[in-house]
Order: C-alpha cells, then structure tokens, then sequence
C-alpha cells in the first residue's frame, strides 16, 4: 500500500506535457511547411570560392598548419615553465636510452636512434596540435621497420664472409650490411611521412578510425611479443640470423634455443641486474608517484651503471660481451633517402604511416579529454608527415608517439610542446658533446630497457577477460589482430585485421536486432513487447523495426525476418488462397458429375410422362447456374465460413515499419520497401513508414520510390502518427483509443 502510494506521488510530481495537433503524415507536413531556397552551387563557383583568400582567411590557414604561432606568444612563463623544465628533462633522460635500444629494434646503428630522438621531436614543437605526447622512437613501429629492413638486406648477404679470419674484411662487411639497412629505414621514413602528409592534406584524418582500439591493442600485444623474442640474442649474448615475416617468431625462438649452449654468461649476468633494477625503479615509481616530485630514472641510472661497468672490467674483450661501439660524434649532413627503394617498401610504409598516426592520435585525444583541449587530427598527421619526411633527409628513421614517455612528459607536470623540445635539445647535447662516452654500452643493457618498458603491452592480454565479458565480436578482432601479428608478421598481420574488423561491421549489419513494437499505455511511447510487461499491442496492427539500414546486404534478411516477427507472410497466404480454390473448384466439378449421371439415369427409366414432368422439375429448379449444378447433396455452407475456405485471410490490418534507426536506404533497399508494400497490400493488409528522417526520404525520392500506387501519405512522422492513422482507416478506434 505504501509503496503504490508513493508511486502514485512520484507520478504526480513528475513533469507532463500534453499536445493537440494533426495525425501528420510526409504529403500533409509537406503541405504545411515552407522549404528555404537553397540555390545550388556550381564546381566553378565551388572552386572559386575555396581559392578565394582573405586575410582572415589567411590568418586561419596559416594559424592550423602552424599551431606554434597560437599558443606561444600566449605562453605563460611563470606559472608554465618550470613544469615545462622538470618535463623536459625527465623525459629527455628517457628519451636517451630509448633512442639507443630502439635502434637495435630498426636493425640500424644505436646513433640513428638519437638522430631520431632530436629532429622529429623538435620539428613536432612547430607543427603539432598535442601539448602533452612526446614524439620519437617506438618499439612497435620500430620492430616493423626493423622487419623491412632484414627482409630487404639479410644477413645472409654476409655469409660467404662469415668463415673469414680477417676481422678488417668481417667489420668492412658488416659496415656495408648496417649502411645499406639504414637507407631502408631512411626510405620507409620519407615514404611514410609523405603518405602521412597527403593524407592529412587531403582531410582523410578518419582513417583511424578503422583502427579500433580492439585491433590495437591485439596488434600491440603482437609487436610486443616480436620485440621480446628479438631481443632474447641481445640478453643471452648470442649470435643469431634476424627473421622477418610469416612465422620470424618461431624462426626467432627456434635460432635462440639452438646456440643456448654459447650463451654469453656475462652478458646474461648483466642483462638480468638490469631487468631487476628497471623492475625496481618501475614499482618505487608507480607506489610512490603522488610523493616523488619526478619519477627516478631508472633508465639513464642503468645506462650510466651499465656504460661504467663495462668500460672499468672490459667486458667486450675480456667476455666477448656485445657493446654499442661507435658513436660519432656532431651531426650528419643532410642527404636525399634511396628513391629507387620506394617500390619495394611502399606497402609497408603505407602500414607504418597508419599505425604510427593510429598510435599518436589515440595518445594525444586521451591527454586532451583529461586536460580539456582538442586536437586536430588532419593537423596531427601533417605534423607526423613532416617531421618522418624531412627527418628522413638526416637519417632519422619513422617515429610515433610513444606510451611510456607521453606518460612521464604528462605527470610530471609539462604543459606544452616546450617539454618535448627541451627532451630533443638533451639528446642534441648527447649526439654533440658525449655520445662518445656510450660506447662501451653493453648490448644487453639496452635489451634489457626494451623488454621491461613492453610490461604495459604484456598487460594487454587481461583484455581477453574484459572483452569476453563485454563482447565477443571484439574479442574475436582482438584475437585475430594478435594471432595474425604473430605468426604472419606485423604487415599482412595488419592487413588481415583490418579486413577482418570490416567483416565484423557487415556482420552486424546483416544480423541486426529485429523487433515488434507495442504502446505504453495513456502515451505515445513504443517499445519492445518482448521486454515490458506493460507494453500491449494495437489488435489488427504491427510494428515492426530492425536496428539496421536497408541495402542491398541485408534486404533479404530484412523481409524474412519481417514475415517471420509479424507472422504475416503473403507469399503464403497468396499460394494457400489458390490451393483452397482449385480444392473448391475441383469438388464443385465433382458434384456436378454426379449430379449429371442422376439426372440421366432418372431420364432414361421414367415414362414419356415422368419424363416429361422431370424436365419441367429440372428445368424449374436444378438447372445449371454459370455452368454449374447445385448439389443438394452437398452439405451447406454459410458465405463466412465459404469466403474463409476459399480465401484464408490475416488477422492483421495494418502494418507499420519504424524507420527510426534506418540510416541509408539504397537502389535494392528502396526495391525491396515497395516490393514489401505490394505484396501485404494483396492480401488486405497496408504498410505504412514511420520516423522516417529527412536524408533517407530524400534518397527514397531520388531513387523514383513514389508512384500512383506508392505515395507519401504513407510515410508518417512518428509510429503514433501512423497508429492513430491504421485504426482511423480500419474504422475500428474509439474516441478513447485515439487519445494518449
């Protein structure tokens, strides 16, 4: 009782509206509205228009492909670049050793890493639209280019040499294979940027949208576990072939395990000091990140350590342990990438291009949404374009935005792009001044900093969890990203995920939800019939609605599944009406057979008189009426019941199809709506449209929808609107039926 009376309460207090107004279909709200003129524009006057420049027009133009001249002169010093400072630094160390490791992932000289690390960072401060990511090397874009690179120059080109004594010939040889892989990465770069710049010029900034973050994350994980079965030769200090494509982890995994009898002991022993003292740092920095003003840098620390180690016992000659070697010192003169390699790259820069966007632009609208910013996505790529492009003329390799340093830039507290050009201008110190004091870098130092900064991407894979609870389709994208990464190589990897994640999307078009509608009663409210015990159906009308658009995909299933929800299905009905009277039309010939051999026999064994009397009989009341006799012997049946036998007819009246969540309707869509209309129509049931929006009715026009027979009076504004029209038109509502 206390319950229904504070339900009764809440009901008062709630807000009502009530509305007097016209059932409205398409031809009446047409009649009453006014169109605005819209005079349409010709290409010439298109052209002319968008060429047409003005100062201000200028000004907003050279603004957006320029962002540094908006925010900088409204740079606030003093409340913005200590934290800029204490940024730039902290991510400037990391930047460092990252540089050094992900070279080892290109397949290029440790230097190439830094020369990557300073121009495209510095270049992005002009360009970019994101104050907070920190652009340069990434393991994932940088194991792809590492993947070309070997595929282009193996290591098998230096195998006739490898029994030779001479080292000059051994380190001459090797000198040509890394010279020769570094203008591979030289060419994936401006080829990349370039694609990366047109596609921002020509505003197609949407395409990463085709990435989803499912297919990313699948696709990351992937790389991640390439990265770390490339780097296990570094940690054990062994001497293995580098594999790429279909299957190179296996090859990898297979290539290590065969030399783990020649593992460098030392190597391993000082791999492992760092892997434990990078895990160490991580943790102190994560528990105590609200009271450590910047995170230690753990990674520098164990360069420095690593670097010291190896200089004071000689590592490289007293254990053979691997080390970075040369670093030359200032800055190279710039040079034109290999044009003639353009051929044999171009699909795999078209993938670096799409995945180093997809990772920078999904980066940078995290940090905006927190911050309360926006970018520009067109402008992102552009900025990507140029700083690949025309770092490629100084021997940079493709760079994106990378995870883990975005983090560091952001928490510890940079503003703006001043953060990461204070990050470039530290390794500019190092590439000038002391890279050579690195040399004697262990190898498994920087193999180290590689695998612990892929525990984010390990911890990917409790998404299968996640997405098994959530959804199954995007755990199926997930998986195919990640096994076709994995075994196929992130190239076709990346192809095949693409393409499986489009199959998804015609999946769903072609298995949407179908649906019959019923009212809430007292209002103009229509929902699931199925999911409210509330919701009651109109007697003699349904609506029907799928969570789809109409094409020529999923027309087919669009009208089964209609027949099938409505419980209507005039093909049926139709062929039922004709085999009903060729049963009737064959029982009718039947009788009057018999009917023709009583008269007979009765004719032939009556006198003249009888006869006589029996032609007058059958004359008067048995004779054939349209060709046909009356069987008196035939039991009777009532016109309701005969128009039944003969006809079977549908409780069903009137049909309404809610357009509300129909998109587009094309050429086979619109074919399939009139098809639907004639048909119920033969069998005494009409079909009107509802919620159907402005574009699709303009589509339906295009396409000649509307004739004599198929007009806009059936195309009503809202499912209210048509019920209230169907029970008008069936004669059957009440004056309390037509009421809300």
């Amino acid at each position: 009782m206390e319950h229904a009376q504070e339900h009764e309460a809440c009901l008062e207090q709630t807000q009502r509206y009530c509305v007097e107004r016209p059932v409205y279909n398409q031809e009446l709200l047409q009649g009453q509205l006014h169109r605005r003129e819209k005079t349409p524009q010709t290409l010439r006057q298109k052209i002319a228009h968008s060429c047409r420049c003005s100062s201000k027009k200028a000004k907003s133009h050279l603004y957006s492909f320029l962002p540094i001249l908006k925010w900088l002169p409204r740079y606030p010093v003093k409340e913005y670049l200590l934290g800029d400072i204490i940024s730039g630094i902290s991510t400037g160390v990391m930047q460092l050793p990252q540089g050094l490791a992900y070279a080892l992932l290109a397949a290029v000289p440790p230097v190439f890493g830094l020369y990557s690390s300073f121009y495209p960072v510095f270049l992005y401060t002009f360009f970019g639209t994101s104050k907070h990511i920190s652009i340069g090397t990434f393991a994932v874009v940088s194991m792809m280019v590492g993947g070309v690179a070997v595929r282009e120059v193996p290591d098998e080109m230096i195998s006739v040499n490898n029994n030779s004594t001479n080292s000059t010939d051994l380190f001459d040889y090797y000198n040509a294979r890394d010279t020769k892989r570094v203008q591979v990465a030289v060419t994936l770069a401006f080829l990349s940027g370039i694609i990366q710049l047109c596609l921002g010029l020509l505003r197609f900034g949407f395409v990463a949208i085709y990435l989803t973050e499912p297919l990313v994350r699948g696709f990351t994980t992937a790389a991640a576990v390439h990265v770390f079965t490339s780097q296990l030769k570094y940690l054990l200090g062994v001497k293995t072939s580098r594999y790429s494509g279909p299957l190179s982890v296996i090859y990898s995994i297979a290539a290590v395990l065969s030399k783990i009898k020649t593992t460098n002991v030392a190597a391993l022993i000082v791999g492992l000091t760092c892997i434990v003292l990078l895990l160490i740092g991580k943790e102190i920095n994560l528990r105590f990140k609200k009271k450590l003003p910047v995170p230690i840098p753990m990674e520098i620390i164990v360069v420095i350590i690593g670097t010291g180690v190896s200089a004071g016992m000689n590592l490289k000659d007293s254990y053979k342990v691997d080390v970075v070697g040369n670093i030359p010192q200032g800055l190279r003169a710039p040079a034109v990438p290999e044009v003639q390699l353009i051929p044999a790259v171009f699909v795999d820069a078209v993938a670096i291009a799409i995945v180093g966007f997809s990772m920078a632009v999904s980066m940078a609208k995290i940090f905006a949404l927190k911050h309360g910013y926006t970018i520009n996505g067109n402008q992102e790529l552009i900025a990507l374009g140029i700083c690949n492009s025309v770092g490629s003329f100084f021997q940079t390799f493709p760079i994106t935005c990378s995870m883990s340093r975005s983090l560091v830039q952001e928490s510890t507290g940079g503003r703006t792009q001043i953060a990461g050009t204070l990050s470039s201008v530290m390794v500019l110190l190092v590439i000038v001044a002391i890279g050579y004091l690195f040399q004697p870098l262990p190898q498994t130092v920087l193999a180290a900093i590689v695998m612990v900064n892929l525990k984010g991407m390990f911890k990917q894979f409790g998404d299968i969890a996640h997405f098994w609870k959530t959804s199954k389709i995007e755990l199926a994208i997930w998986m195919v990203a990640f096994v076709a990464s994995l075994l196929l190589g992130l190239d076709y990897g990346l192809l095949t995920a693409v393409t499986f994640a489009m199959m998804t999307i015609i999946y769903r078009t072609q298995s949407p939800q179908y649906r019959i509608l019923g009212q809430i009663p007292h209002t103009d409210i229509y929902c699931d019939v199925e999911d409210y015990e509330e919701v009651k159906e109109y007697p003699g009308i349904k609506i029907f609605q799928a969570n789809t658009s109409l094409y020529f995909a999923n027309s087919e299933s669009y009208t089964s599944a209609l027949k099938k929800k409505t419980g209507v299905d005039p093909c049926a009905i139709l062929a039922a009406r004709r085999k009903a009277q060729k049963r009737h039309a064959r029982e009718i010939k039947a009788a009057n057979e018999l009917r023709k051999k009583a008269v007979l026999k009765l004719v032939s064994s009556s006198t003249n008189d009888v006869e006589a009397s029996a032609k007058h009989e059958i004359a008067d009341d048995e004779l054939p009426v349209n060709g046909k006799f009356a069987d008196s012997s035939a039991p009777d049946v009532s016109p309701d019941e005969h128009e039944h036998f003969v006809e079977p007819k549908t409780s069903i009246h009137s049909l309404i199809l809610d357009f509300t969540p129909v998109n587009f309707v094309d050429s086979v869509g619109a074919k399939t709506l009139k098809s639907i209309i004639k048909e119920y129509k033969e069998v005494g049931v009409s079909v009107c449209v509802a919620s159907c929006s402005g574009p699709v009715l303009t589509e339906l026009t295009r396409l000649n929808f509307f004739d004599d027979t198929v007009t806009r009076e059936l195309l009503f504004h809202s499912i209210h609107d048509a019920v209230l029209a169907c029970q008008v038109k069936d004669g059957s509502a009440s004056h309390a039926d037509l009421g809300l």
